[in-house]
């Protein structure tokens, strides 16, 4: 057994620990990084970068159906969907270097290629390596949850971490869960040729604000995607290529292929956690605000300790633990900034509270400032006029912005600005936003929370006509 001795013990190499490590090792610190399976973690190569490549293969072929708008031909695309994965697995390859082992080697971080399981509360067992740790950083992320639903472990099917592999186009793909991730494959599906069941058990994109999700799913079954809520799975059965799933009412939906997008579990197994007095919930680990554990010397971050489960969620994080861990600095991971997007076309985004939550919270202080896309000029140009933006406002601040429209997950980044920052409407009125662009939601969005308090206001006008009267 060889023995190690480290400042940093970081489990999991996926966004937050990455981020963890080379932070904490370039700024002095002994760094160790364990990772068992593919640096990079589940965003690098079954989550965000795969997905995103996908629907990008999706809008080139939709585009080239959808052209006449624009003065262009509208043709049949020719989709060769083992070329779109091969795409796919492009962009992972062209990414994969900013996540590689060698990369982190060169910033000094320690790489050790195994899974970690605790054997006491600061001493981690990795291979053939027993690592004792001044702080321990869990980041070991999460994996599809599979429910156990009747029949599933005798059918063939797929999840986000095995469905970039599949080569062959289905022809009927039946995803059980309405969520982004169903939604997201839904369309990319759909637009590469193929028939598309989704089956919800509750509502589709039921996290989102009920009138943006609305835009978004009317726009997926425009686009022939069939999308059964309250479609509660009760029974599967069938061979690769011929699957049957009933639902709890007595529906039957019949297709060729199936990709179950249920959840997420947070990866805990192999950690032995109890051997370092680490309570869990039924989440993930449990973690304070300072996002440590029962064990005062180790954190968790990310997607293993529930909440929010974004890669970015996971890097705002480790900015939290290098603070405290390498500086010991009081330092809290706040949520009410985090943005969030769903890849839709049109694109689904929140950050801060939905109008519901806004209402319940705040009550008649709340105001609520709404623009929609048809009266912005660059979205006529691009015939792009679906969605709107409306801001949740108290006291003059924002206290949550949802958007649903093209590039809404651009969008909000601004809105993610104005919370961390504490901005009020005034400052994101101040901005000049170039014409014309997509931007410019933006603006005329704090501009609308302006209107009636300028051009309905009595005394205002009262005070101009005064002003107009006496100045020479």
């Amino acid at each position: 057994m060889k023995e190690i001795k480290t400042d940093i013990l970081v489990i999991g190499a996926g966004s937050g620990g990455l981020s963890v490590s080379a932070g904490a090792s370039q700024m002095g610190a002994d760094v160790t990084l364990l990772e068992g399976h593919k640096m990079g973690g589940d965003c690098l190569n079954f989550g965000c970068v795969p997905s995103k490549a996908l629907i990008a293969s999706g809008k080139a072929a939709w585009g080239q159906a959808h052209a006449a708008k624009y003065g262009v031909a509208d043709v049949v695309p020719s989709v060769d969907y083992a070329a779109a994965k091969d795409h796919v697995h492009d962009v992972i390859a062209q990414i994969a270097p900013v996540d590689s082992q060698e990369r982190f080697e060169g910033f000094g971080v320690r790489v050790i290629r195994e899974y970690g399981a605790f054997v006491s509360p600061t001493q981690v067992k990795a291979g053939d390596h027993l690592i004792t740790a001044r702080r321990v950083v869990i980041a070991t992320g999460s994996s599809p949850l599979v429910p156990p639903i009747p029949g599933l472990d005798g059918v063939p099917f797929e999840t986000n971490e095995t469905i970039f592999d599949l080569r062959e186009k289905p022809e009927h793909l039946l995803i059980v869960g309405g969520g982004p991730i169903g939604m997201e494959m839904a369309q990319a599906h759909i637009r590469l040729g193929c028939k598309v069941t989704v089956i919800e058990g509750a509502k589709a994109l039921g996290k989102d604000d009920p009138e943006a999700a609305a835009v978004v799913l009317d726009a997926l079954r425009a686009e022939g995607i069939e999308i059964a809520e309250d479609a509660l799975a009760a029974q599967i059965q069938g061979e690769a290529g011929a699957i049957e799933i009933a639902t709890q009412d007595g529906r039957i939906f019949k297709g060729s292929h199936l990709l179950m997008a249920v959840g997420r579990k947070s990866n805990t197994d192999k950690l032995n956690l109890e051997a370092a007095g680490i309570e869990t919930t039924r989440t993930g680990i449990k973690v304070d605000d300072s996002l440590r554990t029962s064990n005062r010397k180790v954190y968790a971050i990310g997607d293993v300790a529930g909440g929010l489960q974004f890669t970015h969620v996971a890097g705002y994080q480790a900015g939290v633990i290098i603070r405290s861990a390498l500086f010991g600095l009081p330092a809290k991971a706040k949520t009410n900034h985090i943005p969030w997007a769903t890849y839709t076309d049109p694109e689904l985004s929140q950050v801060g509270l939905t109008e519901a939550q806004a209402r319940a919270e705040h009550g008649d202080k709340l105001e609520v400032a709404r623009f929609d896309y048809h009266h912005n000029d660059r979205a006529i140009a691009e015939r792009k006029t679906t969605g709107f933006i409306k801001v949740m406002v108290v006291k003059g601040r924002p206290v949550g912005v949802t958007i649903v429209g093209h590039q809404a997950g651009e969008l909000i980044a601004l809105w993610s600005l104005a919370l961390a920052n504490n901005l009020k409407m005034g400052q994101v009125a101040a901005m000049v936003a170039p014409y014309p662009t997509i931007g410019e939601v933006n603006k005329r969005a704090a501009g609308a929370y302006f209107t009636p308090r300028l051009f309905e206001n009595q005394t205002v006008k009262r005070v101009v006509r005064f002003v107009q009267k006496w100045l020479p």
